[in-house]
């Protein structure tokens, strides 16, 4: 408080929040290399926090709301700032600290159940939910991939529909007694090398990495940017690379343009041919096919045999489990056409419900079997989906069946050569071990 003129100034409100950061933080600082307890993390600022105090001090927050009261115009970032806070303050205990959740991954945890059993107490609820869900997911996959974003939700989404219809199948299909015993063991050995193969697929696509000789010195910080992907540094100090563009004589010059061509700005790296950047991950795949939302990483070279095995696996259990839980819920239909009549299954809900996940992963299977389907005839004439791409762009490509075969004619040396070129190449160097948590 200050006095002047006989009149009496009061701090503003924000000085006030200055001056609590300003205390939390020199408090923050003097305990930092204390170990952390279960539930106290680092939170985005840099201080020390805790889980109870998860409704506490959010400034964000709380000058969103007071703009709000007073009728002022809201400030262009506030409300990622806002999230950006409920983000950082979703956690859960860990033994060397909480760790933190991401709250895409929430949302299908909550919308799937809810919107089956909605579409599981009439057909024409059924129709509506199984048309309308398709549609959302899709326009949010524009959405994030618009803004070139990273997002856990379709990898939550792919994940438990996998758990929740097998829990289904547990719950609702083996009780009836339609199901053998060896029945069940092949749908559980199904899904279980279905989760074996997405987590080796999740080990790494297989990363371009400095070469000593363009290396001339590097810069390490103890942090990483959040727009580079995590398991490309393997829990180790995030590095800037200075590149070296020293080259002298003719074969010197000619390489440097080749480098030149090949160089990636962002990465700081000479990439190998067939290589890409990736703008969501934010570096640089060897032999890069595409970013799949659905595993939350890209397609490269070391990782492209599993992403097919892990779909074929996919795909070969949830065909085999829609056709017993069809046999289940209607035993006088064909397999075949009991998805389209199987009269008098909405009289009983649980029969209801087991129909609508039926169709449900029929949606599923036959959106991945396309992919499957696209991915086997690009292995076919040697081409990836990022080059079929560019050439559908700059139409320097032969385009047969409405564009679904792309044959652009550089690498293929044949279709039994391209299969066998495709099975062994070299694997990218990449760490053996890994961890659960390298499933997300």
């Amino acid at each position: 408080m200050r006095e002047a003129n006989g009149i009496q100034y009061l701090p503003s409100p924000t000085f006030y929040r200055l001056i609590s950061i300003m205390k939390k933080r020199s408090r923050h600082t003097l305990d930092q290399d204390d170990p952390l307890c279960c539930c106290e993390y680092i939170d985005r600022h840099g201080g020390r926090s805790h889980m109870a105090a998860c409704c506490c001090d959010c400034e964000d927050l709380d000058e969103a709301c007071d703009r709000w009261m007073k009728k002022k115009p809201r400030s262009p970032d506030s409300l990622s700032q806002v999230i950006a806070t409920i983000n950082d303050r979703l956690r859960v205990p860990w033994i060397s600290g909480a760790r933190q959740v991401d709250i895409s991954v929430i949302p299908p945890l909550i919308l799937l159940p809810v919107f089956l059993h909605i579409a599981a107490l009439h057909y024409l609820l059924g129709i509506l939910v199984l048309t309308a869900v398709p549609i959302m997911v899709l326009l949010y996959y524009y959405f994030t991939h618009r803004k070139k974003g990273r997002t856990l939700f379709f990898l939550s989404l792919a994940l438990f529909s996998l758990f929740y219809m097998f829990y289904l199948f547990i719950t609702e299909i083996v009780p009836r007694g339609d199901v053998t015993h060896l029945q069940l063991a092949a749908v559980t050995a199904g899904v279980a090398l279905t989760v074996i193969s997405l987590i080796i697929t999740k080990r790494g696509p297989g990363y371009v990495r400095p070469r000593p000789t363009d290396t001339h010195s590097t810069v390490t910080y103890n942090k990483p940017p959040p727009d580079v992907d995590a398991a490309y540094l393997n829990r180790a100090q995030h590095q800037v690379v200075i590149a070296n563009h020293e080259q002298t004589g003719e074969s010197g010059t000619a390489q440097q343009g080749v480098q030149r061509r090949n160089w990636c700005a962002v990465c700081k790296v000479v990439r190998p041919p067939r290589a890409g950047h990736c703008r969501i991950c934010g570096v640089c795949i060897l032999r890069l096919d595409h970013h799949c939302v659905w595993i939350n990483s890209c397609v490269g070279q070391a990782n492209h045999r599993d992403f097919l095995l892990t779909l074929v696996f996919f795909l070969l259990t949830s065909l085999y489990g829609i056709s017993l839980v069809l046999r289940s819920v209607c035993p006088d239909q064909n397999v075949m056409t009991a998805l389209f009549y199987c009269p008098d299954v909405y009289n009983q809900f649980s029969s209801a419900l087991c129909f609508t996940c039926a169709w449900y992963g029929s949606i599923v299977t036959g959106g991945l079997l396309h992919l499957l389907l696209s991915q086997l005839i690009n292995v076919g004439f040697n081409v990836t989906e990022r080059e079929a791409r560019l050439a559908r762009r700059e139409k320097t490509a032969r385009s047969l069946l409405w564009g679904l075969i792309i044959d652009t004619g550089v690498y293929s040396r044949g279709f039994r050569t391209n299969w066998i070129e495709f099975m062994t190449m070299s694997m990218a160097s990449e760490p053996s071990t890994h961890k659960p948590s390298d499933l997300v």
